[in-house]
């Protein structure tokens, strides 16, 4: 593990010195097994004076060359002037990260090369895992290398042996090995990787209690040793006789790896328990929250070498001992997905919050920032203050840097059988808007509804230290994930309560109430408890489900009555609490049809099969529109005033219905659908054409067609220009002639009406079934 100082590296190279070029056996390893592809590009990370980087572009690669010594890339540029198709890049790939567009990543590599310098990286397996993440589909990366048995003692320190060999080839489906003078020429594929969490044999019985210390750095990366079992394990050991855990965890940190811990800094965790074979196993996890010193190999008959691992490369790395693997995940839950489960215990005791990111975290947040403000999403200065100041990437810590900020992507993290999106950190963007709508001030209380952390602490820079966010999911995998993320890098201000969201948090609700309420799922009602434990003239901001389309709606309460005042377009993951519902829904045409009602009430479909084995009646709206066109409100519009509305979902190819998901309508054994028809194509979006059609089927089918057509032209003509309509949320069971003017949506809990431009009486129902169409005046 002996590492070389950049001054070392500048002297070695500005005297003159280098490293033996490349032979003929390597050339031809290389020729053999990656050659270029047509327009083929390859980074060869350490290319010292170049003489690798020159013989990948004699192959035909566009080279990226990578050294962190400037000497070595002066003399690089000097030596090989006249060679096209190489770019030197000074740069440190341990502490500055790897090459972004601006650098030449774009698009990624086809090879990536490692040659004479991998021993030197102390952190070798993260940043392989770093340069495979750049690899194009069907890219390698080739390490050349001296091996300890070709290499005399005194400069062994530059060779790698079979362990640390085997160690490089960790976590890539594909590693072929060659010999070529002596050195070992590794290529890899299949970067993306998977971990396995592996058993010893059968614990000695003094072993059986055993302590594990979860160690981070200053950029956050966790403390992993390579065991000469060919395993990654954390430090730690058994606890010995009168010990307590955290002691055990301290000592066996410093006897395997140097480093010094005091045990106050210490905390137990969890309590784990498994069975191994006939045994108990415990296993206490201490987060050791501080240490001191420097690595070193102190047990080199147990590990190979011991190296920071960024969170997020966990899951790719290779065999990893099971107590170890299951520790981690206790403390950062969701690193290491897929471990069978094991017993276990919590521990009540208050572990403070653990400071720790790499420089690139830094400036990705303040990019993502930036992009959300200049995209008017941020405009209060508080909430720019928070995107800011609080660590995202700390609550998904499964992902990369990149993918945790950026600013228009939601991150997955607990997903349903098959594969749906059940829990989600939603983008920034949409956070932003939605806790900038909450209009809060230092010092108030808020409630969230659906948990993961990051939102409630965004939530908690807002209101200030005086302030409170109580944060409430039915999960209880996402309650811990909540509770243990925010342990980490949290502001100690956040409570996570497992509940029904559908609920609220009663046992929690301040005097006077919330002075906001968030909801991070679609809810397709207003739940009672949202209102009644809201502050009088508090908001309210609730992805609200409307006829099947989504939209974050701010609600200010002014005594039992819920006054809409924002909308914002939006997606979210549903509601799985009591109130959620299953939507109505009929297959027609043998499946190839699918009818839903997502306001919740059903249709009559009786005739409708008969219906779609006729003809099609087609009718053109009169709306034609040009380049990118924003319907969402007309979305709106006919799924709250369309007697009869319903969705209609085919697949892809459809001979009976040409859009794939479509507003519809049906009564009367008849259906009519919206649907946009290309009138013009061309190379710019602004210079295209579309139109709205009405197509319908059934007896009825063309005056359904003519009321649905009727509905677009006046949208088209009283709403369009004015945006959403103003709209109230009341009690279910508020009598209509309590009621303002306007369409009335019905849901179990709430009467929604919307006040749409010349629509001002009341219209009761539209979602009741019927023999007849109610739709907008006719032109």
């Amino acid at each position: 593990m002996r590492q070389v100082r950049k001054e070392a590296w500048q002297e070695h190279y500005e005297g003159g010195r280098g490293f033996r070029p490349p032979g003929d056996a390597e050339r031809a390893l290389l020729a053999e097994h990656v050659p270029a592809p047509e327009g083929g590009r390859a980074l060869d990370a350490g290319c010292g004076t170049g003489e690798l980087a020159v013989a990948l572009a004699g192959m035909g690669y566009q080279v990226d060359a990578v050294d962190f010594t400037e000497g070595a890339l002066v003399r690089a540029r000097a030596e090989h002037a006249a060679v096209p198709g190489v770019r030197w890049l000074r740069l440190d790939l341990e502490q500055c990260g790897l090459p972004g567009p601006a650098e030449g990543a774009e698009g990624g590599y086809d090879l990536v090369t490692l040659r004479l310098s991998v021993a030197f990286f102390r952190n070798r397996s993260s940043v392989l895992r770093a340069l495979g993440a750049l690899l194009r589909e069907g890219g390698a990366i080739v390490v050349i290398t001296p091996v300890v048995e070709h290499t005399p003692p005194e400069r062994r320190h530059i060779a790698l042996d079979e362990n640390e060999l085997s160690a490089i080839a960790d976590g890539f489906e594909e590693a072929l090995r060659f010999e070529a003078d002596g050195l070992a020429v590794l290529v890899l594929r299949g970067a993306g990787g998977s971990f396995t969490a592996v058993e010893k044999g059968r614990p000695n019985p003094q072993a059986v209690a055993g302590a594990a210390a979860v160690v981070t750095d200053a950029a956050g990366r966790v403390l992993l040793g390579r065991s000469t079992k060919g395993m990654w394990e954390l430090p730690g050991g058994r606890i010995e006789a009168g010990e307590s855990a955290q002691a055990a965890a301290v000592r066996e940190l410093a006897e395997e790896t140097g480093l010094t811990a005091r045990v106050e800094d210490a905390h137990v965790i969890t309590v784990l328990h498994d069975d191994r074979l006939d045994m108990r196993r415990i296993s206490p996890v201490v987060r050791i929250t501080a240490w001191d010193g420097g690595l070193t190999l102190r047990e080199p008959e147990k590990f190979v070498r011991w190296e920071w691992h960024p969170l997020h490369t966990l899951a790719a790395l290779g065999a990893v001992f099971m107590p170890s693997a299951q520790s981690l995940n206790a403390v950062f839950p969701g690193v290491l997905p897929g471990l069978p489960p094991v017993h276990s215990y919590p521990c009540t005791s208050a572990v403070p919050p653990v400071p720790g990111e790499p420089a690139e975290a830094a400036r990705l947040r303040e990019r993502m920032a930036d992009r959300v403000i200049r995209k008017g999403w941020a405009p209060s200065a508080r909430v720019r203050a928070a995107l800011r100041a609080v660590p995202r990437h700390r609550f998904v810590p499964e992902v990369p840097l990149s993918t945790a900020y950026h600013d228009d992507h939601a991150v997955v993290t607990v997903r349903g059988a098959p594969g749906t999106a059940v829990s989600s950190v939603s983008a920034a963007w949409l956070q932003a808007d939605m806790a900038g709508r909450l209009r809060l001030e230092p010092g108030m209380n808020v409630l969230e509804v659906g948990s993961g952390g990051y939102d409630a602490e965004l939530l908690a820079h807002i209101v200030g230290e005086r302030g409170r966010v109580v944060t409430v999911d039915l999960d209880p995998y996402v309650v811990h994930r909540t509770r243990r993320l925010c342990a980490e890098a949290g502001s100690g201000r956040v409570t996570a309560v497992l509940g029904d969201g559908g609920l609220g948090a009663p046992s929690h609700v301040p005097a006077g109430g919330f002075d906001g309420i968030v909801i991070t799922h679609t809810a397709t009602d207003i739940a009672p408890a949202w209102r009644e434990q809201l502050a009088e003239g508090g908001r309210l901001v609730v992805p609200l489900e409307i006829g099947g389309y989504t939209r974050s709606v701010t609600l200010v309460r002014r005594a039992d009555t819920l006054y809409a005042e924002h909308w914002t377009y939006c997606g979210f993951v549903r509601d799985r609490g009591a109130a959620a519902r299953t939507v109505p829904l009929v297959r027609l045409a043998d499946g190839a049809v699918t009818v839903r009602w997502e306001n919740g009430v059903p249709g009559r479909t009786g005739g409708l099969d008969e219906a779609l084995r006729g003809p099609r009646h087609e009718l053109a709206t009169g709306l034609v529109v040009a380049g990118r066109f924003n319907f969402e409100t007309l979305q709106i519009f006919a799924a709250s005033t369309l007697a009869g509305f319903c969705r209609l979902t085919v697949p892809d190819g459809s001979a009976l219905v040409a859009q794939r998901d479509a507003a519809a309508v049906v009564a009367d054994g008849s259906l009519a659908y919206l649907t946009l028809v290309k009138l013009h194509d061309a190379p710019e979006p602004a210079g295209s054409r579309h139109a709205f059609h009405i197509h319908a089927y059934g007896p009825a089918g063309p005056e359904l067609a003519r009321r649905f057509a009727a509905c677009v032209r006046t949208w088209d003509r009283d709403v369009r220009a004015s945006g959403y309509p103003s709209m109230s949320v009341h009690p279910a069971g508020t009598p209509d002639d309590h009621l303002p003017p306007g369409d009335v949506l019905e849901k179990p809990a709430s009467r929604l009406v919307f006040g749409w431009p010349g629509r001002d009486v009341r219209v009761t129902g539209p979602d009741a079934p019927s023999e007849t169409v109610v739709a907008g005046q006719s032109t």
